[in-house]
């Protein structure tokens, strides 16, 4: 195992080969085992879901979520604790299985499923969507399939909201996963009646050279 977490991340998904979501499942598993480190596995909820719901006095009283590639669940317990009625889901098995051992009597329902084939009843049921730092982890030509899949969860009068790396437009340099997104790539997630309320390129503080892109999209009521 490498001591850079990247690079095994980087290792398992070359070896995953013409699958582009198993090595999550190699990844959560060889860390169950003590011999990985899930590099997004922060102990907290992304900071900048949470500024983005302070900013914005967000209360999910009466509300649902779902939570795309929830992973460890510190952003699904998050927005449980607002008061969402919270779905989070992984692709991976034990990463879900982690997650409910992690919170137990939580709230938040945690179950496994494919964001490349998610299920069909999950279309626009939801109020609140969340996707952090997943699509990232898509080669290029699932990229859309998965943007497209987590917009369409958006119900009527629901809210999107995105988190990813940054990177300019035109073709992608960088060796993945993750791949940063480009503008374009946010952008597509204005998908039919979905639109876009605020899309931020922020700075890392304490890495100036990482920017984040902060995204905020809205699916009109009715």
């Amino acid at each position: 195992m490498s001591s850079d977490p990247d690079v095994e991340v980087r290792r398992l998904a070359a070896e995953s080969g013409d699958d582009p979501t198993g090595w999550f499942e190699r990844l959560y598993a060889a860390a169950e085992r003590g011999e990985a480190v899930v590099p997004w596995d922060r102990g907290t909820p992304h900071r900048l879901l949470v500024q983005w719901a302070s900013e914005r006095n967000v209360d999910g009283t009466g509300k649902s979520a779902l939570v795309v590639g929830s992973g460890p669940g510190q952003d699904a317990e998050f927005f449980a604790r607002l008061g969402f009625a919270t779905t989070a889901f992984d692709v991976s098995e034990t990463a879900v299985r982690g997650a409910r051992q992690r919170f137990p009597g939580s709230p938040v329902r945690y179950v496994t499923a494919d964001l490349l084939d998610p299920p069909p009843e999950w279309a626009g049921a939801f109020d609140l969507v969340v996707e952090s730092m997943t699509v990232q982890s898509m080669p290029e030509q699932h990229r859309r399939t998965a943007i497209t899949n987590v917009a369409r969860f958006v119900g009527p009068g629901g809210t999107l909201v995105v988190v990813a790396f940054a990177r300019d437009d035109g073709p992608s340099r960088d060796e993945g996963p993750p791949w940063p997104l480009s503008r374009a790539d946010i952008d597509a997630f204005a998908l039919a009646d979905i639109q876009p309320v605020l899309v931020e390129d922020l700075t890392d503080a304490a890495q100036p050279d990482v920017h984040r892109w902060r995204a905020e999209f809205i699916r009109p009521a009715g």
